[in-house]
């Protein structure tokens, strides 16, 4: 899972358990207050707060937190310009996860949810205490027209997501529902349940699809009280937030106010932090946490350094292609560019020995693909026998390893051997195909971080007389080069959920891959790989899913669209000695809207 508050969705699926709530739903007659992924919800009727939080957690405080790079909008829902960092503070949405639970769905600005039998509809009841900054209540209305101008005028990722949605109905000024295609997609009352809900009186004279640095109207427990454009922004707690004390909510989001500075240059971030410049950082860079997390404040206590465990899927952090490119298209050539990377001898001498392989698109999770297809599973692909390599179903997909001694000839060799199949071939040390075109690409990135990790894989790419060069802009380019699609190679994570669904359709959908701002930055077109798709989303059980998302997992790789990189399983933080935490901490996220400041601090 990617960073909180970052404008990024959360993506999760549900499964048949659902018809577990349906009966309590037939029997009530006026919805639930919970949709869970697995049989019934962790908290019951009537909770009081999550297991979490510490539900007298003070409330005060100005806190600083670092963003990366710049930004010159507050429009997170469109595609144009870079969004600020923390903007997902100003907004609720019709309900809410809990982060002790794979995917639980909690009513928020929806105090009520019913799905019938069917699963072709859900309805949500709006609470009438539900209210956006402005005092204005929220209404069936707003969330109409949230769902239209997302789905209309938002990302790409909004229509993929909900495409399964055919008619909206408002029933009454606090009754909204959303009737479906049919009743197969499983996890759309949840996913439909994270719509973020807009204020309909404050965009009817404004234009939703342009970037904007007009602070917006939101619902949720932050406002923007102050920035400076592309240098820091300040959120202020809203002191009559209606959901102060709504169970999904007490104990959460206790400082008075919360600044992102910006920093350009993570090693430039580390030393302001190091000099208390600001109060929290995250680390992902091995090197940096192993060599520089150290001195006079570490030494006397005043900043902590922590590894925190968490149990979420690492997702597929890899070097992406862009097989738009004619120099990608060949599955044999991608496979070979793979062979180049020598993880275990970068592991041993870049990463202080931090990193896992990645080995699926679904590491570290029971969705990953292992073996060679069997069951269910291998019942699954075989109507598409014909169109997968054969090799699917008689091996295991593998990633070559090598000794980490920096010999990587054996790989290099085979990988001489698909480009030579390919139709390239050294003439003079440098890889042409039969039109003495040369094998030459560029790896795209945002953070000189990347450089040292990149450099020693240009090196062995070298020696098949490839020519990679690495081109560094800054992240405003680099998001927007990527939105057109404007590049060769770059380095992308593919996060997942334990609970994959709708969003699988913008990473891999045929349909999406030439839609702008899709995050399906490959360009895979494929119609097994969209049958896969629908089978995830329409899975019946949680048996279903998994063979589905294992299905999926094995064609993705073995067309070997990515080179794999590493994950860990753990966040490494380090933060002020005066910042406090509830007891117990969540599975699933790091919990810092759950953090408090020490009073007097």
């Amino acid at each position: 899972m990617q960073y909180k508050h970052i404008p990024t969705l959360f993506l999760f699926t549900v499964s048949l358990a659902v018809s577990s709530f349906c009966a309590n739903v037939q029997a009530s007659g006026k919805g639930v207050h919970a949709l869970a992924m697995h049989g019934v919800p962790k908290y019951s009727e009537g909770f009081s707060h999550f297991d979490y939080v510490n539900p007298d957690a003070p409330k005060g405080g100005n806190i600083v937190r670092s963003a990366n790079g710049s930004f010159d909008s507050f429009n997170q829902f469109v595609t144009k310009g870079q969004v600020a960092a923390g903007i997902g503070y100003m907004y609720d949405t019709l309900t809410t996860r809990s982060d002790d639970e794979p995917f639980t769905q909690y009513g928020l600005i929806a105090e009520r949810i019913f799905v019938p039998e069917t699963k072709d509809s859900v309805t949500f009841y709006i609470n009438k205490n539900a209210r956006f900054q402005d005092g204005h209540p929220i209404t069936a209305e707003d969330v109409s027209f949230s769902f239209k101008i997302l789905t209309e005028k938002g990302r790409p990722l909004y229509s993929a997501y909900y495409a399964d949605v055919i008619e909206l109905k408002i029933i009454d000024a606090h009754t909204i529902t959303f009737i479906f295609r049919n009743g197969k997609n499983k996890e759309l009352p949840l996913i439909l349940g994270e719509l973020n809900i807009l204020p309909s009186h404050y965009w009817k004279e404004k234009e939703f699809s342009v970037s904007t640095l007009v602070p917006p109207l939101g619902s949720g427990p932050y406002k923007i009280s102050d920035f400076h454009t592309g240098k820091d922004v300040t959120y202020q707690r809203v002191p009559d937030y209606w959901a102060e004390n709504h169970p999904t909510r007490k104990g959460q989001f206790n400082f008075e106010t919360i600044r992102y500075d910006y920093y350009r240059d993570p090693q430039i971030a580390l030393e302001a932090f190091k000099s208390k410049n600001f109060d929290i950082l995250l680390e992902n860079s091995s090197k940096r946490w192993t060599t520089l997390y150290n001195g006079e404040t570490f030494d006397t206590g005043e900043i902590k350094k922590e590894t925190i465990p968490h149990q979420n899927p690492a997702g597929m952090q890899a070097f992406a292609m862009n097989t738009r490119r004619t120099l990608f298209k060949s599955p044999q050539v991608r496979q070979a560019l793979g062979l180049a990377l020598d993880f275990e001898w970068a592991n041993k001498n870049l990463f202080y020995g931090a990193y896992t392989r990645s080995t699926s698109y679904f590491s570290n999770s029971e969705l990953a693909s292992s073996g060679t297809p069997a069951g269910k599973e291998l019942s699954l692909l075989k109507p598409f026998k014909d169109d997968l390599p054969s090799k699917l179903f008689t091996e295991p997909y593998f990633i070559p390893k090598t000794k980490g001694n920096g010999k990587n000839r054996a790989n290099l060799r085979k990988a001489t051997s698909l480009l030579r199949q390919a139709g390239w071939s050294i003439q003079n040390g440098t890889l042409k195909n039969k039109d003495n075109k040369s094998f030459e690409f560029e790896i795209l990135i945002y953070s000189k971080d990347f450089e040292r990790v990149i450099l020693p894989y240009t090196a062995n790419l070298k020696k098949l007389g490839v020519i990679a060069t690495v081109r560094l802009v800054d992240i405003s380019q680099f998001i927007e080069r990527t939105r057109e699609f404007d590049f060769d190679m770059v380095i992308h994570t593919f996060g997942q959920s334990s609970s994959p669904g709708n969003e699988q359709r913008d990473y891999w959908y045929s349909g999406y891959a030439d839609h702008r701002g899709s995050r399906n930055l490959i360009g895979i077109k494929d119609p097994v790989v969209d049958h896969l798709i629908d089978e995830v989303i329409g899975a019946e059980s949680r048996d279903d899913l998994i063979t589905a998302c294992r299905a999926l997992d094995r064609v993705l790789l073995w067309g070997h669209y990515v080179i794999p990189q590493w994950h860990i399983s753990s966040y490494r933080v380090a933060y002020r000695d005066f910042f406090r935490q509830p007891k117990t901490a969540p599975k699933y996220s790091l919990g810092f809207d759950t953090w408090w400041k020490a009073p007097n601090q």
